[in-house]
């Protein structure tokens, strides 16, 4: 496997060996052991989700708050996906600043999204599944969103907003100024 920080440092794309012949592939898509080794700390998934959706379906801003932070490990199995994470964390130097990258179930590129990041994903084919893990429950207490649409953030999401597909959820979520955050500094891990 091969870790690469993103501009936002905390955040880091996976890039995963593939093995392949005219059979098929094999690919490892997690090991525990070189993940935290290059992170430098434990991260302790609990749970494995999957969805599909269909092109230009939104799903998020999304977190939750401590003490069911989580982060998320994602990749795309099948199609492919715009997926950005955003730093939530008020005092940071990259503080409502995000990272963007194009994970497809052709180039097996994952997304690591530590605490402390609001996670979003928009679909760029149709049929596509979306998988990743989780390191805490989910916390219907602790659950919060951003709108995606937030032009203090400033997503440059690949269609307008009227041609995206929304849950109504997702379309009443506050702006970043009126979220609820995390604190820059605090070792949500610990």
């Amino acid at each position: 496997m091969k870790f690469q920080r993103t501009e936002i440092s905390d955040v880091v794309i996976v890039d995963p060996v593939v093995h392949g012949d005219e059979r098929g592939y094999f690919v490892e898509t997690f090991r525990k052991d070189l993940f935290e080794e290059f992170l430098g700390f434990e991260v302790p998934f609990c749970q494995d989700n999957e969805s599909k959706s269909g092109k230009g379906v939104l799903r998020g801003l999304h977190y939750q708050l401590p003490p069911a932070a989580q982060s998320k490990l994602v990749r795309v199995i099948k199609g492919r996906v715009l997926d950005v994470a955003v730093d939530i964390r008020k005092g940071s130097p990259t503080f409502g600043k995000y990272v963007a990258v194009e994970l497809s179930g052709e180039n097996k590129r994952q997304l690591f999204v530590p605490r402390g990041f609001a996670h979003a994903f928009v679909v760029l084919e149709d049929e596509t599944i979306f998988a990743y893990k989780v390191d805490n429950y989910y916390s219907p207490q602790n659950d919060r969103g951003i709108a995606f649409d937030d032009p203090q953030i400033g997503i440059e999401w690949p269609f307008p907003p009227e041609a995206l597909k929304l849950s109504e959820k997702d379309r009443k979520q506050p702006k970043l100024a009126e979220a609820d955050l995390f604190e820059y500094g605090v070792d949500y891990y610990a």
